[in-house]
């Protein structure tokens, strides 16, 4: 069955690859779970924009990996959060929330699969660690504050 990946699969291809699989694995597992869709004519079109908006986001070199590594390192990144007696946290900080905080902090669209936070459920200064490149990896710090 041939198939065009919509997001990166460990050691099949990333996001824009037409690739071929057994029928079972992409008609019961790739295809329901959004991370495939099924190959046809129609569907090189948007292979095309697959890899356009992979490109946009995607590290050029080893150089630009560290330079978007000291950014993120130098940012003051600041989560307004709900928070109750003692600073506990009403739920946790997710990886979606960091790159979103990221974002308004001034720094780069970060990819929410590549941000690792451990769990975070307290007021207070934390650290994560976000893949930039396969070989650079930064660690960014960052304050939970009560809203």
């Amino acid at each position: 069955m041939k198939i065009i990946l919509t997001q990166s699969v460990d050691g099949l291809g990333v996001p824009g690859d037409v690739v071929t699989v057994k029928d079972g694995y992409g008609r019961n597992f790739l295809v329901p779970r959004g991370m495939a869709m099924p190959w046809t004519a129609g569907g090189e079109k948007q292979v095309v924009q697959i890899k356009r908006a992979r490109d946009a986001r995607e590290i050029r070199d080893l150089a630009h990996a560290k330079e978007v590594k000291e950014q993120l390192e130098g940012l003051a990144v600041v989560i307004p959060a709900r928070a109750g007696e003692g600073g506990r946290l009403f739920g946790s900080i997710t990886n979606a929330d960091l790159v979103t905080a990221v974002r308004k902090a001034g720094g780069p669209l970060l990819d929410k699969r590549s941000v690792e936070v451990s769990h975070v459920k307290a007021l207070g200064s934390h650290k994560a660690r976000v893949r930039v490149s396969p070989e650079v990896t930064a660690s960014v710090s960052f304050t939970v504050t009560a809203d």
